[in-house]
């Protein structure tokens, strides 16, 4: 753990990003992106974050990429079965944060055709901070 690392603090239970776990083992932790200021945020929007404070997805061990690969995949099916998706979207991108974390999010069915890919999360249902974490409880079943 970094002591500067803003995802080495949320695993730790502190910090500006905590958010509401999904599922977590010894290698990763999976979350749901939280409410924003508002006390609002766009439901099935999740993160597959390594535990080992790592840069980037090629500095992961092989076993690493094996572990968040499934972990991402098994997030894409679990939003699948609980909401009406078009699509299911996962991206590594940014660099605001150096430690690694995958996006993983859906595109309801009802998203208007012109709103780009990543731009899905806008035009997501934006449920209440409790009902975000409802949704994170329930969608641990699908990963034991």
């Amino acid at each position: 753990m970094i002591d500067d690392c803003l995802i080495c603090a949320k695993h730790a239970g502190r910090g500006e990003l905590l958010a509401p776990v999904v599922w977590a083992d010894e290698s990763v932790v999976v979350t749901h992106r939280p409410a924003d200021l508002t006390g609002y945020g766009p439901l099935g929007y999740l993160f597959v974050e390594t535990r080992r404070h790592v840069e980037c997805w090629d500095a992961l061990t092989p076993d690493e990429v094996a572990i968040v690969a499934h972990t991402a995949w098994v997030a894409a099916r679990a939003l699948r079965a609980e909401l009406p998706v078009e699509n299911v979207f996962t991206a590594i991108v940014g660099r605001r944060i150096p430690h690694f974390h995958q996006h993983v999010f859906a595109r309801f069915a009802d998203t208007p055709p012109d709103v780009d890919w990543l731009e899905s999360p806008v035009v997501a249902p934006q449920p209440a901070a409790a009902e975000l974490a409802d949704f994170a409880s329930r969608l641990g079943r699908y990963f034991t």
